[in-house]
């Protein structure tokens, strides 16, 4: 046998150590640390007393931000937030906070324990360690949906830009937000398009904040926030339907129905637009570990999947889309926007 690498062993034990990682980065999240940090340097027991932890376990979890760039010891015991960290502040413009508070919830934690058990069976182990699909959770524990939704808003308000760059929102009348939670794509959209009219559309659950984020972005008078099913319907007369970060959430068989929905509630003239990471035929380059990674937790938690251009395709035909346009990557993003007309 050939003696193994150095290199590659230790590049693996940093892979197996990535959960610790994940733990701790989740912890500074949910303690706010880089809120505490946000007005400059402060020692482990001035942040100890503001977070309401012990001082000593405390520091040990510092050093570990330390070490992983999130945070500088400036002095023995005094750290300060780094550019890495900024992001895990609520206010931050970019900020992850949420995000990083949702993909090591306990549910998806757990979920994610039972990886073997998805790869081997095809199965949602979501379903298994919880008891019930995630959407079905969200409604009975208020706590965890708004984790949900406050990380889908922090994503979307990221995307906005990128996506209103990449399509002319000028050319339509009204635009329905398809599974559009908060309202942020939606109000961003809107208030870069003076003469647009739109409808976010989701759960009652999903969309709790969506007429407060309208009317404080100063678009209510040309929005409104519609609950419903999008298995069952949409709502009628759109010119566009968008659907950012929907689809993945799903199976082809579900994916199909949702895109039917939309389907039948547009004119023949309507577009549909997909705000979705574009897998490659094959792995060339690690740059699509996040969409792979992505992929991964759409078997463990929701059943869905992240598709190829051809799987895209395949899927819109048989709503009854023709694909007719997928823009480029939507810098510094993985999202692509995808255009659909009815066939």
């Amino acid at each position: 046998m050939s003696t193994v690498d150095p290199r590659a062993r230790m590049a693996l034990m940093q892979m197996l150590f990535g959960f610790m990682g994940a733990q701790v980065i989740n912890v500074t999240a949910r303690l706010g640390i880089a809120d505490a940090l946000g007005n400059g340097a402060r020692t482990t027991d001035e942040l100890a007393a503001g977070t309401k932890t012990h001082a000593p376990s405390l520091h040990r979890l510092l050093r570990a931000l330390a070490c992983l760039g999130v945070v500088a010891e400036v002095e023995p015991r005094r750290f300060e937030l780094t550019a890495l960290g900024q992001p895990l502040r609520a206010d931050a413009p970019n900020s992850m906070r949420w995000l990083a508070m949702l993909f090591c919830d306990d549910p998806v934690w757990r979920s994610w324990g039972h990886l073997e058990d998805s790869v081997r069976t095809g199965e949602v182990s979501w379903d298994k360690v919880v008891g019930t699909s995630p959407f079905e959770y969200f409604k009975t524990h208020p706590e965890q949906s708004a984790t949900f939704n406050a990380a889908m808003a922090e994503d979307a308000r990221n995307t906005a830009p990128m996506v209103l760059a990449a399509y002319d929102f000028a050319s339509v009348g009204t635009l329905v937000d398809v599974g559009g939670g908060s309202g942020t794509l939606l109000a961003t959209i809107l208030a870069a398009t003076p003469k647009l009219r739109g409808i976010v559309f989701d759960t009652p659950a999903g969309m709790d904040r969506a007429a407060e984020t309208l009317a404080r972005v100063g678009v209510a008078d040309r929005a409104r926030a519609v609950a419903g099913d999008f298995f069952q319907s949409v709502p009628e007369g759109g010119d566009a339907y968008i659907l950012k970060s929907v689809i993945h959430d799903w199976d082809d068989a579900r994916s199909r129905t949702i895109l039917q929905s939309c389907r039948r509630a547009m004119g023949a003239g309507g577009k549909l637009l997909l705000v979705e990471p574009l897998l490659p035929p094959k792995v060339e380059s690690p740059a699509i570990t996040g969409m792979v990674m992505s992929d991964l937790n759409m078997l463990v938690v929701a059943g869905g999947r992240e598709r190829t251009e051809v799987e895209f395709r395949a899927l819109l035909e048989s709503a009854g889309f023709v694909l007719t346009s997928i823009s480029a990557p939507l810098a510094p993003t993985t999202y692509r926007l995808i255009e659909g007309c009815p066939a």
